[in-house]
């Protein structure tokens, strides 16, 4: 699936769905499915009372490209598994994420951005951030040219540079994931990547996430 201007998110593997859930919730009393509205109903129940472990028995592996700005704030979920692109031994792929829009800085809160500059002063500052990315590229491509290693070479390139890596999580972590990361406080740039984890996702287990969604709109859990 596209995001942004060149990044992707694809997912790759899963292991267990829906019945996963009920399966490893039941497995106490030895019990499996019961239908689909008996099942559905324990998972809201699960999900209402964070019973979070028959969740962690549901997996997800994509493969992600994104610039490295949001790759840096994904990877502060600890609970998920990575393996990332190393520069220290490749210099193939140099692509740089350059914004559609520039956003203002929120008056009334540090993190946040609203509304966007003008379409002229736009128009200028995309030129100077392609330009500012092509100079580090050169750089870059200099540096390598004269020997020097890419581990330190790479230090020239900006952060939207894009980076790929495989990211393995189980459902429980995802849905924390993204409560946090597909929010209206939340930076566009990686909430467009929570958006499309949602809608992989859906076909393979759409009674959790229509029961997660339904509790994150309550306000509730």
């Amino acid at each position: 699936m596209r995001i942004l201007d060149k990044g992707f998110i694809d997912l790759i593997d899963h292991m267990g769905d829906d019945n996963t859930v009920v399966s490893a919730a039941r497995v106490s009393v030895l019990g499996h499915t019961k239908g689909e509205i008996r099942d559905g109903e324990l998972i809201r129940y699960l999900l209402d009372n964070n019973h979070t472990s028959p969740f962690e028995h549901v997996t997800f592996q994509f493969l992600v490209k994104c610039p490295i700005f949001v790759a840096r704030q994904w990877m502060r979920h600890r609970t998920w598994s990575y393996n990332e692109v190393s520069r220290r031994y490749t210099s193939d792929n140099i692509e740089f994420y350059i914004p559609n829009k520039l956003r203002r800085q929120s008056i009334g809160d540090k993190q946040m951005s609203e509304g966007t500059i003008s379409a002229l002063d736009a128009r200028n500052i995309s030129k100077d951030i392609e330009d500012h990315v092509s100079d580090s590229c050169y750089l870059y491509r200099k540096m390598i040219t004269y020997g020097i290693a890419r581990e330190q070479a790479r230090m020239v390139l900006p952060t939207n540079l894009y980076t790929s890596f495989y990211a393995t999580v189980d459902l429980h972590n995802l849905f924390h994931f993204m409560k946090l990361r597909n929010h209206p406080h939340a930076q566009e740039e990686v909430r467009v990547y929570a958006e499309a984890m949602e809608s992989l996702i859906e076909p393979i287990v759409p009674i959790s996430l229509g029961a997660w969604k339904t509790i994150i709109k309550g306000g509730s859990n």
